[in-house]
């Protein structure tokens, strides 16, 4: 078992959900969003209930995140010796090949079976790019 360094795994958590708040948020791409989840036709009932279960929400997905930098770290490190590389570079090989074949292909489902719209999966999917290379690079620079 490859040593993880916890902190690594703790600082690219904080970085991937910092990431999907701002991804999520009106800075970026929030207004779209809520209109292509369908958000923006509830009723104000149905928007405060959502927000009463969102607070519980967020520790959930803080600790999917943590679960998930594990994760990359651990192939960041088996990269690194499958490779025989270091730094920045298997980080974001391990990030990428990760979102390629697990998030990009997964999340495609929604569009081609649930009806979501394209471009939904656009934003969804490049938000776990960004934060796929971003907890990558974390974790390959300090092993």
């Amino acid at each position: 078992m490859p040593h993880i360094n916890f902190w690594a795994v703790l600082i690219s958590a904080v970085i991937y959900f910092l990431l999907g708040w701002a991804w999520h948020s009106n800075l970026l791409f929030g207004k779209t969003w809520i209109k292509l989840m369908g958000y923006d036709k509830l009723s104000k009932k149905e928007k405060q209930a959502m927000m009463a279960k969102a607070k519980y929400g967020f520790g959930f997905a803080f600790l999917t995140a943590i679960l998930t930098a594990y994760c990359l770290a651990y192939l960041v490190i088996t990269v690194s010796n499958f490779y025989h590389s270091s730094g920045i570079v298997s980080g974001l090989q391990a990030g990428f090949w990760t979102w390629l074949g697990f998030v990009a292909t997964t999340q495609l489902s929604g569009v081609l079976w649930e009806r979501k719209p394209f471009k939904l999966y656009a934003i969804n999917a490049s938000y776990y790019l960004v934060s796929f290379l971003a907890m990558g690079s974390i974790l390959a620079l300090w092993p």
